[in-house]
């Protein structure tokens, strides 16, 4: 050898080409075939990672063709070997994943030490494209789940082993690892029962905490998921009959064991024995019990406020497309929810078998299997995904939900022409952000919505309210009643209160949203946690892109639907009498300031529904103000430009200047107070002051004849011009005020307008100064000249322009 200029005992091998060059100049002698191979496995041992080293070589060697007799192949080969005798390696499975090794390796020995060092993830990449060698690791691992078997025999033959982690090794960890791998390969769960029935005994037992410990659970609802979890079972049927013994007497397990199917020969003899004394009226009185419990939860949980005739459960597609119609209208208010079977960690995810979709007066509860399944077998399985897409996409509908995400996920894998709606949505309000957002009492999520005097036997250890119930309890005053969560929703037909927990679920998203947004401030809810909600509602980058350039912020920081080409170029200036909007029920106060002002302004009323003020922005040209989150719903039903938010936040005096700066409102003298604050109405009657006094004399005079019994009527020729404006020089309409007429005590207009005379305070008419006072022709008040009209001028000096209107000073009655 060493005449050939070569010698093994040279460190070249730490090199992986020096090695190639060595192993290059054995090959041209081929009766030096035995050494090669010696050769070839000491120098990867040599290599600090063998991996790159040999993907160096491969790279180098022209000859490769990865297949045959060349150099390389013999390389890769010689591999194999060495790969077997160095098992433990992270490498040798990185190198057999490369070179595709797999199928001549055994599985056990290379995931073994893997799994010991913590390289579960690397074992899942060792078995993606086997499906063979999937099905292996996963009776092995389910083998090493049995009950009996101990796992330190697996570990022993490894304490050695470098980055040796022996701790994660345990049953709790394969037993995730195998649901995940069944779940990722898509494997029969039958191929591991130990697995299995493991996961179905802890399920079992959290059954029978959450119905006799709890008491959370309906009886329905645990004796369902009993009978759907234990099966024909025996093992875990004998498990079942352990469980009744330690919770309940032999009576009671007997009762349940005949409710749950358990053969009779798996019972002790005091259960069988119970078993055959069993009579009808047992059950008879555990309804009336439950009769009895649901009568007296009502009063410590939310209950729905609509009738049970307005609940509608849908399985067919003529039902289904009533409902289409009413919740695809522009400026309508959704709750959505979903229910599905628990899993109880079992494999895949979960599949929606209900859908709810709740309006103000009513709420369609969508049996999703049941509509798909129609739909597949028309030949239109596109119909109910449309729909919902159709739902999500409009930014016209506002959709209410909470922890959207997680239920978006369930529709994806029910459906998966579905599986992009995420991304898609708009006009969506996740309460779910606004309940993290929301600025609750340190030791607020500890309420407890039930009375202290009801009983630790009564109701078991009640668990602190959480997520939406909680929401509810700290909006709406109680919290919902979560017994039904986890029914088995897949089973038909659904029982009562299977639907009305439904129907609740989803309803009460649609008051919550009324009650924070009639009361943000209650809430601790300021504006710019409303706006920051709206502007997070669409997860698409280029519509959110999109929507940021249409949102100019205004002077005050708020938002205004349409564009603004150039925030440094205001809007043309316009007048008062110009600019005509519609408040939102909780900006009264702003509205009567603008009306102050020369604004015209209609305002909802307390119990009006926000969309009303939509209606009216449409109908009349208006423009909506309002604040918070209906800003969203209204943007989406009217022209842009034609929705403002303002800052709830702020008194009503600044959200007025915020309002005039926005649209460029450029007030005049002549325009303060040329509109009645209490009516919106700007037509005034014109009256003298020796006319009000023998107004105000004359209603006095019949009152008191009312009071003393004698009725009476008369009569007072004041007539006038009806202004325009509240101005003593204003100029007349050509129509001309006729006289007032005085019924009993009362002054009436033409009109029947009622004149509010006996509301101006004693010695105003007595004042020398005024000459004359201004009636709303509308609703009859009466404005005089006071100091009221300084005030104003004063606190809207910066939106004031000059004008050649004399001046006037006015005080309301």
């Amino acid at each position: 050898m060493n005449q050939d200029g070569y010698s093994s005992d040279q460190p070249t091998g730490q090199d992986p080409l020096v090695l190639l060059k060595t192993l290059q100049l054995l090959w041209t002698k081929q009766e030096l075939g035995k050494q090669l191979k010696e050769e070839i496995r000491r120098g990867f041992a040599r290599l600090e990672d063998p991996l790159a080293g040999l993907l160096a070589m491969l790279e180098s060697s022209s000859d490769w063709k990865g297949k045959g007799h060349s150099l390389g192949y013999c390389i890769t080969m010689e591999l194999q070997l060495w790969l077997k005798a160095h098992p433990a390696v992270p490498q040798a499975a990185i190198l057999s994943i490369k070179l595709k090794l797999q199928p001549d390796q055994d599985v056990e020995k290379m995931c073994t030490p893997l799994l010991l060092q913590d390289k579960a993830n690397l074992v899942e990449e060792y078995v993606a494209e086997y499906p063979e060698l999937q099905r292996k690791l996963l009776q092995t691992l389910d083998t090493w789940c049995e009950p009996s078997f101990d796992i330190r025999d697996i570990t022993r033959p490894y304490q050695g082993l470098s980055k040796y982690k022996p701790e994660k090794f345990n049953r709790r960890m394969l037993s995730k690892l195998v649901f995940r791998l069944l779940e990722r390969f898509n494997v029969d769960p039958a191929l591991c029962p130990n697995v299995i029935n493991q996961r179905h005994l802890r399920t079992l037992n959290y059954l029978f905490y959450k119905r006799f410990v709890e008491k959370t659970m309906t009886e329905e609802n645990w004796a369902d998921h009993i009978q759907s979890t234990v099966g024909e079972n025996r093992w875990l049927q004998g498990h079942l009959v352990q469980s009744l013994l330690r919770h309940c007497d032999a009576r009671g397990a007997a009762r349940w064991a005949q409710h749950c199917r358990v053969p009779s020969e798996m019972l002790p003899q005091a259960v069988a024995e119970e078993l055959q004394k069993l009579h009808i009226q047992d059950r008879v009185e555990e309804v009336k019990k439950a009769d009895n419990y649901e009568a007296s939860k009502k009063k410590d949980y939310y209950q729905l406020p609509i009738p049970r005739e307005n609940i509608h459960f849908l399985q067919t597609w003529e039902e289904t497309l009533q409902c289409w119609e009413k919740v695809l209208q522009p400026g309508q208010v959704v709750g959505v929810d979903m229910e599905w079977k628990p899993s109880f960690g079992m494999v895949g995810k979960p599949r929606v078998a209900l859908l709810q979709l709740a309006l103000k007066d009513e709420v369609f509860l969508l049996d999703l299997p049941r509509l798909l399944e129609q739909a597949e077998a028309e030949g239109e399985k596109e119909k109910l995904p449309r729909f919902i897409q159709m739902l999500y996409s409009d930014a016209a509908i506002t959709k209410l939900g909470y922890g959207m995400s997680g239920d978006l996920s369930s529709l994806a894998a029910t459906c998966s022409a579905l599986k992009d709606t995420e991304k898609q949505m708009q006009g969506v309000v996740d309460l779910l952000a606004v309940d993290k957002q929301l600025q609750w009492g340190k030791d607020s999520r500890k309420v407890d919505g039930l009375s202290p005097e009801r009983s630790h036997e009564e109701r078991g250890v009640r668990q602190p309210e959480k997520g939406l119930s909680l929401l509810v309890q700290h909006v709406l005053g109680k919290p919902l009643d979560k017994t039904e969560q986890l029914s088995n929703w897949e089973k038909r037909p659904l029982r009562e209160e299977q639907i009305l927990y439904a129907a609740s679920d989803a309803y009460c998203l649609l008051e919550i949203y009324e009650r924070l947004c009639k009361d943000p401030e209650r809430f601790s809810l300021g504006s710019d946690l409303t706006d920051s909600l709206v502007g997070k509602q669409s997860k698409k980058p280029r519509v959110k892109k999109q929507l940021n350039k249409q949102e100019a912020p205004s002077p005050s920081g708020q938002e205004c639907q349409g564009p603004r080409t150039d925030p440094s170029r205001p809007p043309a200036p316009i007048s008062p009498q110009e600019f005509s909007v519609v408040c939102d029920n909780m900006l009264q106060g702003l509205g009567r300031y603008l009306r102050c002002l020369g604004v015209d302004v209609r305002l909802l009323d307390n119990e009006d529904d926000h969309r009303k003020a939509a209606e009216i922005a449409r109908q009349e040209g208006r423009v909506i103000l309002t604040s918070g989150l209906p800003y969203q719903t209204l943007r989406s039903q009217v022209g842009e430009g034609r929705c403002f938010s303002v800052n709830c936040s702020e008194k009503a005096k600044e959200q007025a200047l915020q309002v005039l700066k926005h649209f460029n409102v450029q007030v005049s003298l002549g325009d303060i107070f040329s509109r009645c604050q209490v009516c919106n109405c700007n037509k005034y009657l014109k009256v003298s002051r020796e006319s009000m006094k023998q107004l105000v004399e004359s209603s006095r005079q019949v009152s008191g004849e009312h009071s003393a019994g004698c009725p009476g009527s008369q009569s007072c020729s004041v007539t006038g011009p009806v202004c325009d404006t509240a101005q003593p020089g204003c100029t007349p309409h050509s129509e001309q005020a006729e006289g007032t007429e005085q019924r009993g005590a009362a002054t009436v207009l033409a009109g029947d307008t009622v004149l509010q005379v006996t509301a101006i305070p004693p010695g105003v008419l007595d004042r020398a100064e005024l000459t004359d006072f201004y009636c709303c022709t509308c609703c009859g008040k009466v404005f005089w000249e006071g100091s009221h009209f300084g005030h104003i001028v004063s606190q809207f000096q910066d939106v004031l322009v000059a004008s050649r209107d004399a001046q006037s000073i006015y005080e309301l009655s």
